[in-house]
């Protein structure tokens, strides 16, 4: 009777081990690559069906151009501006 339950515990063993070594293994697959789609065309073809121009600028009215000239100037401000346009374009 010892014999059997042996065997029997050791055939239990080696199914064990035997399923443990097999989830162990690595299965390695090679991967897919996509590259663009098929159903795309492979030209393109740019057909212009209307002239570009140049879009219309607003101007500012020549009354507020004038009234900016004719402003009167902040002292400070205005020697700050020449000590910044001196140290960026005489050196």
């Amino acid at each position: 009777m010892a014999s059997i339950l042996l065997r029997i515990t050791l055939s239990l063993m080696l199914a064990f081990m035997a399923l443990s070594t097999s989830a162990e293994t690595r299965i390695e697959m090679q991967g897919t690559a996509i590259i663009g789609n098929r159903e795309l065309p492979k030209i393109l073809y740019i057909v212009p069906w209307k002239k570009s121009g140049l879009p219309k600028m607003k101007r500012p009215p020549i009354n507020q151009m004038i009234n900016e000239v004719l402003a009167p100037l902040d002292r400070e401000e205005f020697r700050r501006q020449i000590y910044y346009h001196r140290v960026f374009f005489e050196n």
